[in-house]
């Protein structure tokens, strides 16, 4: 099947800045969209930002402007640089992707990762 693993997830200070990275592997014919997920304590889980497989890219409205998602495809990776970090992004974040496990995409599925602390705090 597919496993995705998360890093990158941390402490920093009000301000700062931290890359996560989420790589996918197993049987994979192809990537679809990839995206990131967060869930702070006593909160549901919401929608930070996706990267399609045809680039098209959203973010949600509370990190727009200061949180840039990429992807390369080669290695099945998927990136989310966060600047300016506040108190709020505070949360559990999970990788999560679309993704074609056989031939022509007749078998396809979402898989998510097990989630990368994020800590914002001074």
């Amino acid at each position: 099947q597919v496993q995705l693993v998360e890093s990158g997830g941390g402490l920093v200070q009000p301000g700062g800045s931290l890359r996560l990275s989420c790589t996918a592997s197993g049987t994979i014919w192809s990537a679809n969209s990839l995206g990131w997920y967060r869930q702070a304590p006593g909160k549901e889980r919401e929608f930070v930002a996706v990267n399609t497989a045809s680039g098209t890219i959203h973010y949600s409205d509370s990190v727009k402007g200061r949180f840039t998602i990429s992807r390369d495809n080669t290695n099945n990776t998927v990136y989310l640089q966060m600047n300016s970090l506040k108190p709020e992004d505070t949360a559990l974040y999970y990788c999560n992707a679309d993704i074609c496990t056989s031939e022509w995409c007749r078998e396809r599925a979402d898989y998510w990762g097990q989630g990368t602390q994020v800590t914002v705090s001074s």
